[in-house]
């Protein structure tokens, strides 16, 4: 690769990101109807035509801003918790209340305020628009396997607890949308939902060990 090449290579790549740092700030301030090519454009300092170079349509643009400003907040949700809590390989760690409410804290907080509504935003429009539709639930599915894999680490590794997770946090984000949630209440709904994760884990364990003893008290009886 020529010298020429990298510099329009790290030219585009800079515009790029300069369009979705600028369509979040607008889908934030303007919500989703006031968020067009012109008006993102404009505001980046950018042409039209450069803008669409990057983005062909505006849905094309507002579902790449808004997964670029999830993983950013993911990325964040990964720093944070590998250094409150260590490295993620330790089991001690992963498996500790302290580690699934710090976890739970941080996806809360992701999943709230105003740039999280101007995801809901999306999600409204998206429901008569088949072109935006498109773009969008590929997207989501991307994030949410993030989310998941954060869930599995530091929180459960039950499959239908981490989907428990999950919607517990959007529902709380959207909740707290028009008034936020006041903080200690917040904790202590979180909190409560570890206590109903660990619940639900001892009690599987138990019905483990019952049903191991079981199979024992069986095999015992056959051998007499």
């Amino acid at each position: 690769m020529t010298a020429g090449e990298q510099t329009r290579q790290v030219r585009a790549a800079t515009t790029r990101l300069l369009l979705l740092d600028t369509t979040v700030a607008c889908l934030a301030e303007l919500g989703y109807a006031g968020t067009t090519g012109p008006a993102v454009a404009e505001r980046a300092g950018l042409s039209r035509g450069a803008q669409l170079h990057h983005f062909g349509t505006r849905d094309q643009m507002v579902v790449a801003a808004v997964e670029h400003l999830a993983q950013q907040r993911l990325t964040h949700v990964d720093d944070s918790l590998a250094k409150r809590m260590g490295d993620r390989a330790d089991a001690s760690a992963q498996s500790s209340r302290a580690a699934a409410l710090a976890a739970l804290e941080l996806l809360a907080a992701a999943m709230s305020g105003p740039l999280y509504g101007a995801t809901l935003e999306l999600w409204a429009a998206a429901r008569t628009n088949d072109d935006l539709r498109k773009h969008l639930v590929p997207a989501e599915e991307r994030v949410r396997a993030d989310l998941r894999e954060i869930c599995r680490i530091w929180i459960t590794t039950e499959p239908l607890l981490v989907e428990l997770t999950l919607d517990l946090l959007r529902g709380r984000g959207v909740s707290g949308m028009l008034v936020p949630h006041p903080s200690d209440a917040q904790r202590l709904v979180l909190e409560r939902w570890i206590d109903t994760i660990d619940a639900v884990g001892a009690a599987g364990a138990a019905g483990a060990a019952g049903a191991a003893g079981a199979v024992g008290s069986g095999e015992g009886g056959g051998a007499q």
